[in-house]
Formats: C-alpha cells, sequence, structure tokens
C-alpha cells in the first residue's frame, strides 16, 4: 500500500523552524496500531491521518508518538496546508475530529495580500480555571511561585518572557503528573509587537517540549483576551526552533493562524 505522505513545518515561514508535523492522505484509517506506529516511527510530536469524505469533508486524527491525541492545531495546519497543495478547491475545510467539527480557511495576512500558505483555524476556547496546584508541579519547572490554573492543560503563568526562555525543566518529573491529552503551558506577557510568549512540556504524551503548538492558543488566548483587554493579539513559543501565531477570539471560539512549509513530499509503503 502506497500512502501519500507530507512533512510539513507548522507555524512557520521558514523551513527548520516552527513544528513539523507528518501527514498521511488515505482513503480510510488504518487500524489504530498501525497509525500509532506510524507516528512513533515519524518520531514528530503529531502525524495527521486524513480520509475524506463523500459529502466534501474530511475526518482526521492525530497521533503523537505515545498515544491517539484529542485536539491538535500544529498538525491541523499542516493537513490543510496539505490539502491546499494538492489543489483542494473548497473552502473553509472541514475537519470531524475527536473535538468536534474544526474548519481552516485561508487566511489574509491583514497587512500583505492573500498568502496561500498562511490558514486560520477556528476552534473552540476553552478558557483557565482556578485548580489545586500539583505540589511537584512548580518545582519540576525551577519556579517558586507562578499563577496556576488549568483546562486542557495546566496554565502556569509567570512575569516576564525571560523567565520562560530560561526554563530547563525536569522533564522526568512532569512526565509523573496526572494529565491525560494535556501537558503543561507557560506563559508571560510578550515583548515588541508580540503580546505574550508561551512553551509547552507534555511529556506523558510523548513530547518533552512542543516545538509550537495551536491548540493551547485556546486557554491561552482567552486568558490574555482578557488581561490585556484586545481579541486580536500576537503570540510567540519561545522553543528552540520557534513559532508564530496570531489569535482572534469571538465568542466561544478562537481562530489561530500561522503559516507551513513543506519539506518533504514522499510515500510510505506499507
Amino acid at each position: 500500500m502506497a500512502i501519500p505522505y507530507y512533512h510539513v513545518d507548522a507555524f512557520t515561514g521558514e523551513l527548520f523552524a516552527g513544528n513539523p508535523a507528518g501527514v498521511c492522505i488515505l482513503s480510510a484509517f488504518l487500524a489504530d496500531s498501525i497509525m500509532q506506529k506510524i507516528a512513533a516511527e515519524n518520531r514528530h510530536s503529531e502525524t495527521a491521518f486524513v480520509v475524506p469524505r463523500a459529502d466534501g469533508d474530511f475526518d482526521l486524527r492525530w497521533f503523537t508518538p505515545k498515544v491517539e491525541d484529542d485536539l491538535c492545531g500544529h498538525a491541523t495546519l499542516a493537513s490543510a496546508y496539505v490539502l491546499a497543495l494538492r489543489k483542494h478547491s473548497v473552502w473553509p475545510v472541514r475537519f470531524h475530529t475527536r473535538s468536534g467539527m474544526l474548519t481552516v480557511a485561508q487566511d489574509v495576512v491583514q497587512d500583505a495580500v492573500q498568502d496561500h500558505d498562511s490558514f486560520a483555524m477556528d476552534f473552540p476556547a476553552t478558557p483557565p480555571q482556578p485548580c489545586e496546584t500539583p505540589v511537584d508541579l512548580l518545582p519540576a519547572l525551577g519556579l517558586k511561585a507562578a499563577l496556576v490554573m488549568k483546562s486542557r492543560d495546566y496554565l502556569v503563568v509567570v512575569d516576564q518572557a525571560e523567565q520562560v526562555r530560561a526554563l530547563s525543566p525536569d522533564i522526568a518529573a512532569l512526565a509523573k503528573l496526572d494529565i491525560v491529552n494535556g501537558g503543561t503551558i507557560v506563559t508571560a506577557p510578550g515583548e515588541g509587537d508580540v503580546d505574550y510568549v508561551c512553551r509547552l512540556f507534555s511529556p506523558s504524551e510523548g513530547i518533552d517540549e512542543d516545538p509550537a503548538t495551536g491548540s493551547i492558543h485556546c486557554t491561552l488566548a482567552p486568558y490574555w483576551a482578557g488581561r490585556l483587554g484586545k481579541d486580536m493579539l500576537r503570540a510567540q513559543q519561545l522553543s528552540v526552533r520557534g513559532g508564530y501565531m496570531r489569535c482572534t477570539i469571538g465568542g466561544d471560539r478562537v481562530k489561530i493562524a500561522g503559516r507551513a512549509r513543506l519539506y518533504l513530499h514522499g510515500t510510505l509503503e506499507l
């Protein structure tokens, strides 16, 4: 069986930056065990499996190297980008997922002409809520004090971008925390034209640090929109590879926009 396969760098306009995702185009989903093995073999934080539906929509599933995920932004953006490369003509694309219907539109950059490798994902807003802080969370991050809230992920808020940039967490300790299909976000106010910065650690999913993440902005964008009093925000992920996102709040939805670049296209032979 020959499976069209794409390696895409998401949330970046440059190769070797952003977050790599694998995208497999299928006629029908493979056995879960096979898709999990493909994701483990790829070693990306996420591999997406896309299946066209008779109604013109698509089914979409995501796998980390260890588990099937319930929501992934960068692999969704990469999937939409691949469909554009394959000359898909109906936009926005509608993906049926474990998190419900997700749509992705080709994005119009505010200060430029339409940019066909920029896409805006329409995701559910999941604002963080007060929570009891796990006793081992802040020590694992190397922090003495911080505001901690929770949605799908734990959200840890510190005062300065440099604190986020300088983090060197104890990944083994973080992996012991009971976080199902989630991780730990650390965030702070941004610098210059960036409204906020962030990093994500999710070792329980097989992702020590995610380079550039879409789904966390379902939580980050509502938090910072409320704190900064604005509904359009620019975000930067301070991983080694880095990533940039533009987020817009609209009611209980968040539009998360970013660019993508193709690294390679080939086939998987099963």
